[in-house]
């Protein structure tokens, strides 16, 4: 399988930052007054930055797809970059929950006895992630605590099946570790409530992203995302659950958007749900 790469020409960039906001997955960063792409593992090479760049400095490269080496990426890209992309790549692998290419990336730094601009506040930053910080963006794996009574486990209530956070599709990141290899559930919001079995019934065994066709915005960024499930995550299956109501078939559409733009193909099943819980229909696309 081939992987696209984004790559920045910087004698062009002159640092205006419209590609920033055209990476769904924060890879690029404006740093030193010029583009930089902080991290190989959340570019999805979608190229969705480069029709935004007025100085045509952003392009794609295709490339053989390879097991990522985050000793290799320190080496080959961030450290050529300075202090302040290492600090930026660092704090990246923090925010979305990749520490073991933290710890990779750490021990690199200081193996080559490279000062480690990102230390000083490490503890702060971990900090405001698992406290004070924002929840709603904070990745959260569940799975890890398997072992652990779930709420409503002890006091014989329906037990949550809920294996990871966040879960709405603007916020979820494709390449998160409970992604890979999984079975997708994507949801409509309003399924969750007119279904009572919810969590036994659909989630269980699946990892979750929930969405609304209907109100959400940017929607592109959503076909993406899914994209990159189905390509670098690897998902092994889609699950579709939507209302009877016509615009939520607007999240099959999406779907089907994904994987036609996709290398990969997945299984698809659609299940319709009655305004009352009930399922409609259920069937593989």
């Amino acid at each position: 399988m081939k992987r696209q790469i984004v790559l920045i020409d910087e004698k062009k960039c002159d640092g205006c930052g419209d590609c920033i906001p055209g990476c769904p997955e924060g890879a690029l960063q404006v740093i030193d007054g010029k583009a930089r792409l902080v991290s190989d593992l959340f570019c999805d090479g979608l190229g969705a930055c480069i029709g935004t760049c007025p100085k045509g400095a952003i392009s794609v490269e295709e490339r053989e797809a390879e097991p990522y080496d985050e000793r290799r990426v320190m080496e080959e890209s961030i450290v050529k970059g300075g202090a302040n992309v290492i600090a930026a790549h660092l704090a990246h692998l923090r925010e979305h929950g990749e520490k073991e290419y933290l710890q990779q990336a750490e021990a690199y730094l200081k193996e080559k006895g490279i000062e480690n601009p990102g230390k000083e506040t490490e503890s702060k930053q971990i900090s405001e992630q698992e406290g004070c910080g924002c929840a709603g963006s904070a990745l959260m794996d569940f799975r890890k605590n398997g072992n652990e009574v779930k709420q409503g486990e002890s006091d014989g209530q329906p037990k949550s099946e809920l294996t990871q956070w966040p879960i709405q599709l603007h916020l979820v990141t494709p390449l998160a570790p409970y992604y890979q290899g999984s079975d997708l559930l994507l949801a409509a919001d309003c399924t969750a409530f007119a279904v009572g079995a919810f969590h036994p019934d659909f989630m269980k065994g699946k990892s979750l992203a929930i969405a609304c066709p209907k109100l959400d915005s940017g929607i592109e960024k959503y076909v993406e995302k899914l994209k990159a499930m189905i390509d670098f995550a690897n998902i092994n299956t889609i699950t579709v659950v939507i209302m009877e109501v016509p615009c939520c078939g607007g999240l099959v559409s999406i779907v089907q958007q994904a994987l036609d733009q996709a290398s990969r193909k997945v299984p698809v099943k659609r299940v319709v749900i009655g305004v009352r819980g009930e399922v409609l229909d259920e069937q593989w696309l």
